[in-house]
């Protein structure tokens, strides 16, 4: 497993590839050719043609090129590596567009010279999706050619470089998204697309099990903001037969498409109750322009959110009890973010921390620990990010609307209370968004029937001045799958904001632990 249980817990710079092509059997890219290759005998093959499918999807180990590059561990320590790198394999056999639907593999040799056996290394499997955009690696030079994982407070940080470096095999795939748009003018990557091609992707690799190297029983997803959601969502969702007949449709592998652990941070998921959360979180807080958003329409979203929080009768870490509208402001004060100002402040020197505690008064530092008020710390992160509503916006500028648009609709409301707002009190969504708002969830995985084939390991991150959604967003995550009795490691980031990671190198270590 090489060198990866040693990096620590400071974010690094982006790494520039100097990567140089030497010895390979191939060019990169290609699937290679056809030939018999089977699933992986666990469950939710895709039926039908998938067989079929399967028997022109052989990974070609011979189509690498052999790169060496430097790359800085979270420790801040230098390492060559030397790895075989697999070009835009195209990962189903009818893909509707394979610049998008088409993976990088990349397999350490040598880590600072030193050969390393990857045969039975973590697989990580990070993807690059921001906004639900379309994500392609086609046009990547190495390792890394998608940022995964996020940055925090200016740093960058790049999930699949520390991961090779650390001696795993990085898969890295292509997404549709949503604003591709053919010839036609139909969209073709809206939802649920990028979910089917990532399944369709984890079941290629699952499928080529003795070709690709690496364990691929020990998948670990990564993913930030939609992509975080995305990562959530492959983790909850494994081997569900809600899928079956897009992944057939693009002709995916027959194998499993379930994961061993997901990585997401600040997943922007939920999203037909993301309105109602937003406004719980943030309705009070002014936007940057100082205004305040039409508080009726903000009191009729909270009041939908205490009624799906209701409904999900999660309860909270740490013996909290039953999670509700009335009790989550204390609940992310002492689960989250109390703890979070905590390890903040204890970290930095007592001069430091004076300081910072004479500009931020509404915190009170005794015996080590940090404590304040809800309306305290809501003051402190100041304005919010979104308007009201957040997600589906009355004029269908929000890209979550394109999300959900259908054919060549370029946006549609997915929620009653947007689309009502707009459209009168007798207006109904259309037929087909209740299965795909279904789809592209991973909540109805984790509660009332949970899905037996979900990843049972997570981790899950936020920075605490994140507004691009609601907090309990994550911590709903996070309580449901620990309420099925799945490891969950959750934390947020003080004074972070959208996109943080300032803990990757624990993040590897962790896939250490938990793979074996």
């Amino acid at each position: 497993m090489g060198i990866g249980a040693t990096a620590g817990a400071a974010a690094v710079g982006a790494i520039g590839l100097t990567a140089q092509a030497s010895s390979g059997s191939g060019e990169p890219g290609g699937s290679g050719g056809s030939g018999g290759s089977g699933g992986s005998g666990e469950p939710g093959g895709a039926s039908g043609s998938g067989a079929s499918a399967s028997a022109a999807l052989v990974f070609d180990e011979d189509a690498y090129s052999t790169l060496t590059t430097t790359i800085t561990d979270a420790d801040g320590a230098d390492h060559g590596v030397e790895y075989r790198f697999y070009k835009a394999i195209t990962y189903v056999a009818r893909p509707v567009d394979e610049k998008y639907q088409s993976l990088n593999v990349s397999v350490p040799v040598k880590i600072d010279g030193t050969a390393v056996d990857a045969a039975n290394a973590p697989v990580l499997f990070a993807n690059s999706v921001g906004g639900y955009m379309p994500s392609s690696v086609a046009d990547a030079t190495g390792v890394g050619g998608g940022m995964g994982g996020g940055g925090g407070g200016g740093r960058m940080v790049s999930l699949p470089k520390l991961a090779l470096a650390a001696g795993y095999v990085v898969v890295e795939p292509g997404a549709r998204g949503r604003t591709l748009v053919d010839s036609t003018g139909t969209y073709y990557g809206v939802a649920p697309a990028a979910i089917v091609d990532l399944k369709a992707a984890v079941r290629y690799v699952r499928s080529n099990k003795g070709r690709i190297p690496g364990n691929v029983d020990r998948i670990v997803s990564s993913g930030t903001s939609a992509g975080g959601a995305l990562s959530s969502l492959l983790g909850a969702s494994g081997d569900s037969p809600l899928y079956a007949e897009y992944l057939d449709e693009i002709g995916a592998a027959d194998a499993s498409d379930a994961i061993f652990a997901t990585g997401a941070w600040c997943p922007i998921t939920d999203l037909e109750h993301a309105d109602g959360a937003y406004e719980w979180n943030w309705g009070s807080n002014a936007t940057s322009s100082g205004s305040q958003v039409d508080q009726t329409v903000s009191k009729a979203l909270r009041s939908q959110f205490a009624e799906y929080q209701a409904s999900l009768r999660l309860k909270g870490l740490g013996g909290f009890g039953t999670l509700t509208a009335r009790n989550y402001d204390a609940y992310l004060v002492e689960q989250y973010l109390e703890p979070s100002a905590t390890r903040y402040l204890t970290a930095l020197s007592d001069a430091d921390r004076a300081s910072y505690l004479t500009a931020n008064p509404f915190i009170t530092w005794s015996d080590g620990k940090a404590s304040f008020s809800w309306s305290g710390f809501l003051t402190h992160v100041g304005a919010r990010k979104k308007s009201t509503p957040a997600f589906d916006a009355f004029d269908l500028s929000a890209g979550e609307n394109n999300l959900f648009g259908k054919g060549t609709t370029q946006a549609r409301h997915f929620t009653l209370y947007s689309l009502r707002h707009e459209s009168g009190t007798s207006a109904r969504l259309d037929g087909d968004l209740p299965e795909t708002l279904r789809l592209m969830n991973p909540m109805p995985f984790l509660t009332g029937k949970a899905n037996p084939h979900r990843t049972k390991h997570w981790w899950i991150r936020l920075g605490t001045k994140d507004s691009d959604t609601s907090h309990t967003v994550s911590a709903n995550l996070a309580a449901a799958a620990h309420g099925l009795g799945d490891e969950v490691s959750h934390l947020y980031y003080w004074d972070e904001g959208h996109g943080a990671n300032t803990d990757p190198g624990d993040f590897i270590k962790w896939i250490a632990r938990i793979s074996g």
